[in-house]
């Protein structure tokens, strides 16, 4: 009987450089689509920027006359 034996640099490439090769692939895929949905649309979505510290919305003060009602009684008086 001939038996079916793998040389070493064989083995080596089954057990160690596939596997090795195959979860780099699988987190370079992971790394492109992350980056591409940051730039594309995370850093666009307020909540995601205000977590991460990206923009500061500039606070302006809301001005006295900002309702109808209010502009209204203010014409009224003399």
């Amino acid at each position: 009987m001939e038996s079916c034996s793998l040389a070493y640099s064989d083995r080596l490439n089954l057990v160690v450089v596939r596997p090795i090769l195959a979860i780099s692939f699988v987190f370079s895929l992971l790394l492109v689509g992350w980056f591409l949905a940051w730039k594309l649309l995370l850093v666009h979505v307020p909540l995601v920027q205000e977590i991460f510290g990206l923009k500061k919305k500039p606070s302006l003060p809301k001005p006295s006359t900002r309702h109808r009602f209010s502009r209204f009684y203010n014409t009224l008086r003399p």
